[in-house]
């Protein structure tokens, strides 16, 4: 929330920006939203039938195989930006535990090795990430990857349909209570693709990922045979729809950051419920009250966190290595 200052200028500067901003949230509950446009769905086959405890370079090939049938039959249909989506996912060099070209898609392409590697780094996505736009989200894997270097796999999972940026999903919790849903059966497949029991897993994310996250910690990082996720990374968040890292009910660590120039930082922290819809996600998980580790995110915006060079790559990937990352500064 916005409430607390010690000054009644603040407190009463506090009561208008909540107004204000409640005043946006109702607004884009009950407007129909531009992502909401009603899109013909693009045809594409079944995903690859592959055995859990298939070698992975069997996985991989059935993967490709299938991406390059769903890049013909949607080039048939008409449909020649997926196409040629579907055409860069099918190349020899990509390589995925888990593909489905049908509707907005949903992918986990692993860089590096999940079986030999000593940790494991797993992306999970905002808003408006799809087959379509895989590219960007691709970018950011491999610029994590070439900084923790060939000991630590990065997974980048795409295992939900995200939110449209300008949509009533990106106010509710929705998408993300499916989400987590699809990130916790994910982590639980992770030891039939031949990923040692107890490797440890940092969840790395982004945006309305980190509402996934939140709804998807409750008993991450127990003791026991699968690989443990032993870190939590909520950065560019809204919220998580949750009061205080407690709530969670996770022994990971959960950490937040938030570049200085991210505009999610002017997002209502906020909770409503609206005709019996909850809208918004509650306190900003950088606040002290929230009780994450913070660590410094540097200066860029909402979509700069992994690019090549950044103080949040080179955080995020200290992470994700079990190191202690660079605190923001006073």
């Amino acid at each position: 929330m916005w409430f607390g200052r010690g000054d009644a200028t603040g407190v009463h500067r506090s009561g208008r920006w909540w107004r204000a901003g409640l005043a946006v949230l109702i607004v884009a509950c009950v407007v129909v939203p531009l992502s909401a446009a009603v899109r013909p769905e693009v045809p594409a086959p079944a995903p690859a039938r592959v055995a859990p405890a298939a070698p992975l370079a069997v996985r991989y090939a059935a993967h490709r195989a299938n991406a390059a049938e769903a890049a013909r039959v949607a080039q048939a249909a008409g449909a020649s930006r997926r196409a040629a989506a579907l055409r860069e996912l099918a190349a020899p060099e990509r390589h995925f535990l888990e593909f489905d070209a049908r509707g907005p898609g949903a992918t986990a392409e692993v860089l590096g090795d999940p079986r030999t590697a000593e940790r494991i780094a797993i992306l999970v996505p905002g808003s408006d990430t799809s087959i379509d736009t895989y590219a960007r989200f691709r970018r950011g894997a491999l610029a994590l990857h070439a900084k923790l270097g060939p000991r630590v796999a990065v997974v980048a999972w795409l295992g939900y349909a995200t939110p449209g940026t300008v949509s009533t999903e990106a106010v509710t919790p929705d998408r993300a209570r499916t989400g987590a849903a699809e990130l916790r059966a994910f982590l639980d497949r992770l030891r039939a693709y031949g990923v040692p029991g107890r490797t440890p897993i940092a969840l790395l994310c982004h945006s309305y990922g980190s509402v996934v996250c939140a709804r998807a910690a409750h008993g991450l990082g127990e003791p026991g045979p699968q690989p443990r996720v032993t870190d939590i990374v909520l950065y560019g968040s809204p919220g998580t729809g949750y009061d205080r890292v407690a709530e969670l009910r996770t022994r990971a660590r959960v950490w937040a950051g938030r570049a200085t120039h991210d505009w999610i930082a002017d997002v209502p922290h906020a909770r409503a419920q609206l005709l019996g819809v909850t809208v918004g996600f509650g306190p900003d998980p950088m606040s002290a009250a929230f009780g994450a580790h913070r660590f410094d995110a540097g200066d860029g915006s909402h979509s700069d966190y992994l690019e090549p060079g950044s103080t949040a790559l080179d955080n995020l990937a200290r992470i994700a290595r079990g190191q202690t990352p660079e605190v923001p500064h006073a």
